[in-house]
C-alpha cells in the first residue's frame, strides 16, 4: 500500500515525525524517505518559435496540453505517447500530437480541461480564455454554487465581452467560444462540476465565469491587496469548497467556494518574492505552494502554519512550480541553475532524487499526471519531454 498525504496523519510541533495510521505500510517516516522510482524520459515534441510556458493534464490522465509563448497549444493522446516509446512499435512511427489549437495572439499562460468533457479551456496574455473542444459533448449535469445566488456574493463584471466559436468537428485548429477578459489571464481552473471556470489574472481577485452564461463575476467580500497582487496561480480544491491563490506579493490566499470570501490570507508566505504556484492535498487539508525564494512549502489550511519546507533548488528567474506525485509521496520542482529535476519525500522533506532535465536551459514548467506514475517537464528549448516509471 503506498502512503501519501491523504492518510491519516498528525504533525508534531517543529516539524518533527508523521504519525501514519497503523493500517499503513510505514508507521512513523522520522529518517526513513522513500526512494523515487526510475524513470525513462522521451523527446516529444516542439513548438515552431518560443519556448513552452504550461502544460496541464485531463482528470483522467489519458490527455495532456502544453501552452506556448508562440500562442499555439499542442495536445497529446498519453497511449500514443507509451506506444511512442516501445522500442520495437509494429505500427511504424507514432505520431503522439493528436491536434494543434491556434486563435490565441498573445502567449498562453496556462491551461486546463474540463471534468467530464472533452473541452479544454486556455487563458493568455491577449485578455482572452478560449474553450477548445477536441471530441465536441457536453456533461448533462448543471449546479448553481451549491445553491447560492450568484448574485448574492457577486458583483457581475459588466466589462467583459464574450465571443463564441464553435468548430466541434475532428481538424477544428480554433477556439469555438471566447472569452474576452479584462486582463491579461495569468492562470485557470474549472469548478469540480465543469459549470465554472476561475480566471486568475493581473487584477487581484479571481474572476469567475457561469460557462452556461458567460457571465463575469467579481467577490464582492474582498480583502484589502496591495497593487502588486497580480495572481499567477490559481486552483480549486477536489470538491470545489476552497480555492487557492498564489500572487506576485508573494502571499497566498484562500478562498470559500460558495461565498468567495477569503478564508485566509497568508501574507509574506514566500518574503518579498513572487508565490508562483499553489495547488491543494486531495484531502484538502494542506497547500503546496512554491515562490521565487527557491521554497516550496506545506501549509496547513486549518491554522495556516508552515508545516514542511521543501529546499535545495532553486527558482527565482521563471514562474515555475511544484507539485505533487499521483500518490502524493512526493514533490516535484525545477532547479534552474543545474537545469534539473528536483524530487522530495513529502512527508520527511529529504531530498531524494536530482535529475538532468534533458533540456537545454532550465525547464519552465513541471507537471504531474493524477493517474499514474508520468509528468511532463516543458523547457526554454521549445521542447516537451514526457517521463513515465521505468517499470
Amino acid at each position: 500500500m503506498r502512503v501519501g498525504l491523504t492518510d491519516e496523519h498528525t504533525l508534531e510541533d517543529g516539524g518533527g515525525t508523521w504519525n501514519i495510521d497503523k493500517d499503513s505500510a510505514v508507521q512513523d517516516t522520522k529518517g526513513s524517505s522513500k526512494s523515487f522510482p526510475k524513470h525513462e524520459t522521451r523527446h516529444l515534441s516542439e513548438h515552431k518559435v518560443g519556448y513552452h510556458r504550461c502544460a496541464r493534464f485531463s482528470p483522467d490522465g489519458k490527455f495532456v496540453a502544453t501552452g506556448s509563448a508562440d500562442t499555439s497549444i499542442k495536445l497529446f493522446e498519453i497511449s500514443k505517447i507509451k506506444q511512442m516509446m516501445l522500442p520495437d512499435s509494429k505500427e511504424g512511427p507514432v505520431r503522439p500530437v493528436i491536434r494543434t489549437f491556434y486563435d490565441h495572439v498573445q502567449p498562453i499562460n496556462d491551461l486546463d480541461f474540463h471534468p467530464q468533457s472533452t473541452v479544454l479551456i486556455s487563458g493568455a496574455k491577449d485578455n482572452t480564455i478560449n474553450s477548445s473542444v477536441f471530441t465536441y459533448r457536453y456533461g448533462e449535469n448543471r449546479c448553481f454554487v451549491f445553491g447560492v445566488e450568484l448574485t448574492d456574493i457577486f458583483t457581475l463584471c459588466l466589462k467583459c465581452v464574450h465571443r463564441f466559436f464553435d468548430f466541434s468537428k475532428a481538424t477544428a485548429k480554433r477556439a469555438f467560444r471566447v472569452i474576452q477578459d479584462t486582463h491579461n489571464v495569468r492562470s485557470v481552473s474549472f469548478h469540480p462540476s465543469g459549470d465554472f471556470l476561475l480566471a486568475g489574472t493581473d487584477h487581484s481577485i479571481a474572476h469567475l465565469y457561469d460557462v452556461n452564461t458567460f457571465q463575469c463575476y467579481l467577490s464582492a467580500n474582498t480583502p484589502e491587496i496591495g497593487v502588486n497582487g497580480a495572481i499567477n496561480q490559481v486552483r480549486y480544491s477536489s470538491t470545489g469548497g476552497m480555492y487557492v491563490t498564489a500572487s506576485k506579493d508573494g502571499a497566498i490566499r484562500l478562498w470559500d467556494g460558495v461565498s468567495a470570501s477569503c478564508v485566509r490570507a497568508i501574507a509574506d508566505a514566500h518574503g518579498t518574492a513572487e508565490a508562483t504556484s499553489a495547488c491543494f492535498t486531495k484531502d484538502q487539508r494542506f497547500v503546496l505552494s512554491c515562490g521565487k525564494d527557491s521554497a516550496v512549502k506545506l501549509w496547513e489550511i486549518g491554522t495556516g502554519r508552515l508545516v514542511k519546507q521543501y529546499l535545495g533548488a532553486t527558482r527565482m528567474q521563471f514562474r515555475c512550480q511544484a507539485v505533487f506525485n499521483d500518490t502524493e509521496e512526493f514533490v516535484l520542482s525545477i532547479d534552474e541553475p543545474s537545469n534539473e529535476i528536483v524530487i522530495w519525500d513529502a512527508l520527511t522533506a529529504d531530498k531524494v532524487a536530482k535529475w538532468p532535465s534533458n533540456h537545454i536551459g532550465a525547464p519552465r514548467w513541471i507537471e504531474h499526471s493524477p493517474t499514474e506514475a508520468a509528468f511532463i517537464s516543458c523547457g526554454t528549448d521549445r521542447s516537451v519531454r514526457f517521463w513515465k516509471e521505468n517499470l
